[in-house]
């Protein structure tokens, strides 16, 4: 079965791809219903995750892999993550700074979304890919097609959708799940 997205109809891999990774950012959102600003920037446990920050951090990181598979790497941008300062850089991608607020967190996520569907429905070929950047993380010489960053983009989503339920229930005993 076929979907159809802005008049692009989508072979059954990209609509069960994309409808797994929809379900997974409808998860996140809804864990994050009905809270203000501060609790959205609250820390509640021992790690710096916030639940603003996690919105914000899904939505850098899904925009970072969508040009990963239109442009490659981007070795110019390589990460040394023996730098401190480097890390810091990471951990502030987990918190609303200064003025930014949940609601416009969740617009951008939006808005990256939309971006991620209509570019995954006009991408001519899942295959195309690119050698990984260099990061603790990945294996040495790997490189990833359009369909193995997707599968990854459900599983970080995936997983900072746990994240988001744990820092939820410590903030106020709301659950996702159950």
């Amino acid at each position: 079965m076929a979907a159809t997205t802005e008049n692009t109809v989508l072979d059954a891999e990209r609509t069960s791809l994309l409808r797994v990774l929809g379900e997974q950012r409808d998860f996140l959102r809804f864990t994050l219903r009905d809270l203000d600003d501060a609790q959205a920037a609250k820390r509640t446990t021992a790690s710096e995750l916030t639940l603003g920050g996690l919105v914000k951090h899904v939505t850098l990181v899904e925009r970072n892999w969508i040009r990963f598979i239109r442009e490659g790497a981007m070795h110019d941008a390589e990460v040394d993550y023996e730098d401190p300062s480097a890390f810091e850089e990471q951990v502030k991608s987990f918190r609303l700074l200064g003025d930014e607020t949940l609601a416009g967190a969740l617009e951008d996520y939006e808005r990256a979304a939309e971006e991620t569907d209509r570019f995954v429905a006009q991408l001519p070929d899942l295959e195309v890919g690119h050698e990984l950047p260099k990061a603790p993380w990945f294996p040495e010489n790997t490189s990833w097609s359009a369909r193995d960053v997707l599968l990854h983009m459900i599983r970080e989503t995936a997983q900072h959708c746990g994240h988001a339920d744990i820092l939820r229930e410590s903030l106020d005993g709301q659950k996702t799940m159950g």
